[in-house]
């Protein structure tokens, strides 16, 4: 049996802990001759103790390292302790290696210091990791940096494709808008009738495109204000009724009187129903029924589009809400489009905090959407002024005739000739006097000059562009034109592009293509002639 109360040969104890230590455990001189070596320092450093102990510690440390251990024992005499200093220490095979050092003092009887007790431990592993750790950083930094500089090219890619399609598309659709108002023969009407159509659905492809863009990017945002639900019900079925005609289809319309009005983007609102009956009307064959109905439902508002169409594939039914996803995407296809308005539809619905859903009971036997809207936020809606308007922030016009600008000076400062001479022609037709710029010097001569009670310029000329212009008009005196009332009529559409406009000092932003009931409807709201 032991015997507890034995004396301990502390001694023996000790050399066995430094015999079975993990670490290297080694002491020297003050003049840096190894005086012990641990079997962990045999096995880290591959000498054995008969090769180090009467050798100088510089044995396992590099050329470029001596000035570093001189200084440790020169603490050491001064009676310091070094403690967890990292360095690098060289084996036997010449690998490097990296070790933490903890150095104490060894003090004979008296305490006088005769040399140094050397604690360290390997950690090359530890250093490799946190390499490893700070190269996948510096990887992953460079990774993000790579992928905001493409979304940024890509940002400005879309804004200037939208602009290279919106510019022709302006003069297409305003001319079109303005031989309409006249009286013409059957065939020609029907031919600019398509040639309007036709038009505004490529302008809502390249809408929808910068629209996915934006959601991608989480750059949608809402303009929220109270809204009559019916209201807006009713200007998307405007919007789509001419399509409907076309093919002979029966829109039916069924709204509970107490859906009452909610808070939400009446643009984007529209642009939910816009889409739903689009894609209704696309897959209805002649002679069909598109049905809207709007309903309470406890705490939301459900607004139903059904058809009589060709119904949606069971495959295909949950997938209908994806991105560029088509039921149909041969060369052989019988509808065309982008796949994208069901995409930006589910989108703009879950930013409203609603939900939308699809049913089908299969090909040949129509579809429904159910669109959920909240409606735990009411708020009274403001008196209906029942003449044509806008909204101050997008510029988009109610429809309604064409105002008089009957006295009005206007500058019209465009690089195009074909937009200058059709916006002209819109601008002439409301009654307004136009001088027209094809640069922004010569318009900023012309403001001196004539001194317009209203300027509307595009934003992307060559040379100075509108934004140029408009700081320096608004640099000019009073008296000189500097606080002439500004449009930017301009084909870079999107929400940055519009902040950018109204912060560069014009009123308004009005996106091409635009109507040219709408173009002279802004230009009347900015100088209040509704």
């Amino acid at each position: 049996m032991s015997d507890f109360n034995a004396p301990l040969d502390v001694a023996a104890h000790l050399a066995a802990i430094v015999a079975f230590s993990d670490d290297v455990i080694v002491s020297k001189t003050l003049q840096g001759i190894i005086t012990s070596w641990n079997p962990t320092a045999e096995r880290i450093f591959g000498y054995r103790a008969a090769e180090a102990i009467g050798k100088h510690i510089r044995l396992i440390i590099p050329p470029d390292r001596w000035a570093e251990e001189d200084e440790v024992l020169a603490r050491i005499g001064r009676g310091e302790r070094v403690e967890h200093f990292e360095t690098v220490r060289r084996a036997k095979d010449g690998r490097l290696l990296n070790m933490s050092l903890t150095v104490s003092p060894i003090k004979d009887r008296s305490g006088r210091i005769i040399g140094a007790s050397k604690v360290a431990r390997d950690i090359t592993e530890r250093k490799l990791a946190e390499q490893e750790r700070e190269r996948l950083l510096a990887s992953e930094k460079h990774s993000r940096a790579q992928a905001e500089e493409a979304s940024r090219l890509k940002d400005e890619f879309l804004a200037l494709v939208s602009h290279e399609l919106r510019t022709p598309l302006n003069a297409i659709m305003g001319w079109a808008s303005l031989l309409r108002m006249r009286k013409l023969d059957e065939q020609t009407a029907h031919a600019i009738e398509t040639i309007q159509r036709n038009a505004q659905t490529q302008a809502q492809l390249i809408a929808d495109l910068l629209d996915v863009s934006r959601i991608v990017s989480g750059q949608m945002r809402l303009n929220i204000r109270p809204v009559e639900i019916a209201t807006v019900l009713d200007a998307a079925l405007e919007a789509v009724r001419p399509s409907a005609s076309a093919k002979s289809i029966d829109l039916q319309t069924l709204i509970d009187p107490a859906a009452g009005p909610i808070t939400a983007d009446p643009d984007r609102l529209q642009q939910i129903f816009w889409n739903l009956l689009s894609n209704a009307i696309k897959f209805t064959p002649k002679g069909g029924q598109v049905q809207v109905r709007v309903k309470r439902a406890d705490s939301h508002l459900e607004v139903i589009v059904s058809d009589t169409g060709k119904g949606i594939d069971r495959k295909l039914l949950p997938f209908v809400f994806d991105r560029f996803r088509q039921g149909d995407s041969s060369t052989t296809r019988e509808h065309v489009g982008l796949g994208l308005g069901l995409a930006i539809v589910r989108h703009l619905v879950e930013l409203h905090g609603g939900a939308v859903r699809a049913s089908s009971e299969g090909e040949g036997k129509g579809a429904e959407f159910v669109v959920e809207l909240p409606t735990s936020v009411l708020a009274r809606l403001p008196e209906p002024d029942k003449r044509a308007r806008i909204d101050p922030i997008v510029g988009e016009a109610i429809q309604g005739p064409m105002p008089s600008l009957a006295g009005l000076r206007i500058l019209l400062v465009d690089d195009e000739p074909d937009a200058r001479e059709v916006v002209a022609a819109i601008l002439g037709a409301a009654g307004a006097e136009v001088a027209s710029a094809a640069s922004a010097r010569a318009a900023l001569e012309m403001v001196r000059e004539l001194n317009p009670d209203v300027l509307v310029s595009d934003i992307g000329m060559p040379g100075e562009d509108g934004y140029e212009l408009i700081r320096k008009v608004r640099a000019l005196p009073p008296e000189g034109g500097g606080r002439v009332p500004a449009i930017a009529l301009t084909a870079f559409a999107r929400t940055q592009d519009r902040l950018k406009v109204i912060s560069a000092g014009y009123q308004m932003h009005v996106p091409k293509p635009v109507e040219p009931v709408e173009l002279a409807t802004v230009v009347a709201s900015l100088i209040r002639r509704l």
